[in-house]
């Protein structure tokens, strides 16, 4: 047998099989995709908390898990696995210039980018942990989280 006709053999054995086969794995895990990024400057941090102590300002001290990803294409996604079933809440910032928190100005209003899960809002002051919580149940979970500017 030839090149050829190896490789069409090969495509149409491919063909035939279901396309679960291809489909990308669901793994355990919290997959956060970061919406509305304004730009492709500094970092998103995500910060998964389990508790309402802390949320959401207190990120290295009181969060169960942080994550820092770089931005492409005004695109990021936090994926945090390994997290036992359980009620959580997210916050996340677009820490544009990275100096490691939420930009604001001197009244204390925002400048950067921040989002929480269940589209929470901040309204003269961050949401509550039972306003911006969610369960997860262990399995795969996609969350998408808008900023907020």
């Amino acid at each position: 047998m030839g090149v050829r006709s190896i490789a069409l053999c090969a495509m149409l054995v491919f063909a035939s099989l279901p396309t679960a086969v291809f489909a990308q794995s669901s793994c355990r895990a919290i997959h956060v995709a970061v919406l509305d990024i304004r730009n492709s400057s500094g970092t998103v941090a995500c910060a998964l908390f389990d508790s309402p102590e802390g949320f959401p300002t207190e990120f290295l001290r009181s969060a169960t898990k942080v994550m820092i990803m770089k931005i492409r294409d005004t695109q990021a996604r936090c994926d945090f696995m390994g997290i036992p079933p359980g009620t959580y809440a997210l916050a996340v910032i677009h820490d544009e210039n990275m100096d490691g928190k939420l930009g604001t100005n001197w009244l204390g209003v925002p400048r950067e980018g921040y989002g929480f899960s269940n589209d929470a809002t901040a309204f003269m002051s961050a949401p509550s942990f039972d306003a911006a919580g969610f369960s997860y149940d262990g399995r795969s979970l996609d969350l998408r989280i808008s900023l907020n500017y």
